[in-house]
């Protein structure tokens, strides 16, 4: 039985458009092969830090999280100095305090230090260098750099600096042999200085591609990152076919006198024990001072709340027995939000929608199942009245199953971002974030894509994907078994027999990274010290996760839609207001409008949110709606399963 060996430079597809390893198959690998661990080291991102922790473990393998950062090595952390060069270096967590410092350090460098790239400079990796290993990295790494230049004093230089701010114990050069010729004499350097300093060095084979037999679709992706085409010989490449998950006599073959360094990368893997673990809740306060109780704050703005909007005297002794059937479900209600722990969460909801509300910026009644809970109507975060509409909290939240509550609320487009700031300024910059996603290389566009780059006109690619099912999320497989057209072409036609099989190795693929479009996120202290942040298109910070990772963190994702509706309905009452000289309150329409309801099933819904699309104008014709009742009801069927029932209920 061979001897372990551990991969310790590695990229996934979150180092988009460069990493070509979707993680479930390259869990299956490591598992195969009997490595005990592999680690993620993305360029420059911790993007899918907390997806690859837990692929790894779902498969046994145990997960090393790092990174190959970018360091300005000679240059401080806001040189915007197009002449100073940058370098790689590897990092990996040891523990706790190593995943903090490798977030910290990570957002640091999309926060301050961006400049091309994420960087950060020697200070600031030498104050957050606690928990961490490094590696030299590969031939852009700076020790590399300088033996490629063949300038032993300043990679000795390098290396001692290296060494200084992790310790010898925690600093490594690595070698890698690609069949580059400049590695030959990148490795005889790092064994040269490895003596000299007291070093180790550690094998690595900067992964981008899970099996040798992927590597043009790897070229075709970078292609795709580059904007060029496969017979342009100046288009960015890697030399050769080696980038691959290799086996440990694969690597053995290629260092047959470096057994240690071999060895090394499993007594490495044996240091690095940080390990993602749902923690303690980092939900906002909205009193941090905590000079008054969330619940009696709550109990303050619902109370009043139920006098205005039910016309209740007094809450603590109902006049009847609907004001008694009321204050049940009410305490009801509060009981669960409290047990839950939930109180802060409405108050700050219930804060940040009234604010809008008080700027003239339109909000949205409320959507969801938040509509179903009492205790939001009385405090203003909604405006269904839950009773009248036999609506179920427990659909909101459910004291059996806690599972953060999700109100959605919607603001006008063009204004979401005036309650954003509003939010900032109330907790600080610091503890308020925008939510990443990120977009893939579905089963159209990943045809598109290498058709382009194969120079194959784009008319032929629309052919192919035209024979593709309009679903967003259908893959290629699916593709294939559901259109037999499909599954024959595929055969057949030569040019889509070019683009198959790379396109079934980069379909899934992350190609760049964008901003939910609602999800914001307010922490209780830095977000920062919980998860690692970047920056939006317009420069505001966004956290790296996505939201699942960000909720996992204990973070809460609190939905800030922007709806176009609601800004045309604002310009329309303004309109009506200017014209006509009627003030129209939108909150006190008739809900029984028979005009209304004619205008509906002639389908003039252009521009009606939910009953402008053809399926929805053809379903309210044949059924024919009369009252809000048949209204809800052609919504909640409208959809695939539940559309099996709308014969019975015509």
């Amino acid at each position: 039985m061979s001897k372990p060996f551990v991969h310790l430079h590695l990229h996934t597809k979150y180092s988009m458009l460069d990493g070509a390893c979707h993680l479930e198959p390259l869990m299956a690998r490591a598992a195969e092969l009997g490595m005990p661990a592999v680690a993620m080291t993305d360029h420059g991102v911790m993007y899918g830090a907390m997806a690859f922790g837990h692929a790894a473990e779902e498969a046994g393998v145990k997960p090393i999280i790092g990174c190959e950062c970018y360091i300005n090595a000679r240059a401080p952390l806001a040189s915007r100095d197009p002449h100073v060069p940058y370098h790689h270096l590897v990092l990996l967590a040891t523990d706790d305090a190593g995943y903090l410092n490798l977030a910290k350090l990570n957002t640091i460098a999309h926060i301050e230090g961006f400049y091309y790239k994420p960087r950060i400079d020697k200070q600031t990796l030498a104050a957050h260098a606690g928990g961490l290993i490094a590696l030299s990295a590969c031939l852009q790494g700076e020790v590399s750099s300088h033996l490629v230049d063949n300038n032993l004093d300043a990679a000795r230089q390098s290396a001692g600096e290296y060494a200084a701010i992790f310790g010898r114990d925690r600093f490594y050069l690595e070698m890698q042999d690609h069949g580059i010729p400049d590695q030959q004499r990148v490795n005889a350097g790092m064994r040269q200085l490895a003596r000299e300093l007291g070093l180790g060095t550690v094998v690595t084979n900067d992964v981008h591609y899970l099996h040798r037999e992927h590597a043009q679709a790897h070229e075709i992706m970078l292609a795709i990152q580059t904007g060029t085409v496969m017979s342009d010989p100046r288009r960015m490449r890697y030399e050769g076919d080696n980038f691959y998950f290799k086996t440990r006599e694969e690597l053995e073959r290629l260092f047959p006198d470096d057994q240690d360094a071999l060895d090394r990368t499993a007594e490495i893997a044996a240091r690095c024990n940080y390990r993602f673990r749902k923690g303690a809740s980092h939900y906002p306060k909205f009193d941090p001072t905590g000079q008054t109780s969330p619940r009696e704050q709550l109990l303050a703005i619902a109370h009043e709340g139920l006098r205005r909007r039910y016309g209740i005297r007094d809450v603590a002794h109902p006049a009847d027995e609907a004001e008694r059937t009321l204050m049940r479900r009410f305490d009801f209600e509060v009981g669960i939000i409290e047990k839950t722990g939930f109180l802060d969460y409405f108050l700050v909801v219930s804060d940040f929608v009234r604010y809008a509300r008080s700027q003239g910026i339109p909000v949205g009644p409320g959507r969801g199942s938040g509509g179903g809970s009492v205790v939001a109507y009385a405090m203003e975060i909604t405006e269904i009245e839950p009773l009248k509409h036999h609506l179920i909290f427990e659909r909101f939240l459910n004291p059996d199953r806690v599972s953060p509550p999700d109100f959605d609320i919607d603001f006008c487009q063009t204004r979401r971002g005036e309650v954003i700031d509003y939010v900032k300024r109330k907790y600080g910059t610091e503890r308020v974030a925008q939510i990443a996603t990120f977009g893939q290389l579905g089963a159209k566009t990943v045809i598109r894509d290498i058709a382009r780059v194969l120079e194959i006109p784009l008319a032929r690619a629309m052919a192919f994907t035209k024979l593709i099912p309009d679903d967003p999320k259908i893959t290629l497989q699916k593709a294939t078994d559901q259109n037999p057209e499909f599954a024959a072409a595929c055969r057949q036609d030569p040019d889509l027999a070019r683009i198959m099989p790379h396109a079934r190795v980069l379909e899934g693929l992350y190609r760049n990274v964008g901003m939910h479009a609602a999800g914001v996120v307010i922490g209780d202290t830095k977000l920062s010290d919980i998860v690692p942040l970047t920056k939006d298109k317009e420069g505001s910070p966004m956290t790296q996760y996505a939201k699942e990772d960000v909720e996992n963190c204990g973070l809460l994702k609190m939905d800030f839609l922007g709806l176009k509706t609601l800004t045309v309905l604002h310009e329309a009452v303004e309109l009506v207001r200017q014209t006509r000289g009627v003030a129209v309150d939108l909150s006190h329409l008739p809900e029984n409008d028979p005009p209304t309801y004619a205008l509906l099933n002639r389908g003039d819904t252009k521009g009606v949110f939910q009953l402008e699309s053809p399926g929805m104008v053809k379903l309210i014709g044949e059924i024919g709606i009369s009252n809000l009742d048949d209204l809800i009801a052609v919504i909640a069927l409208f959809r695939p399963g539940p559309m099996e029932m709308l014969p019975s209920y015509s």
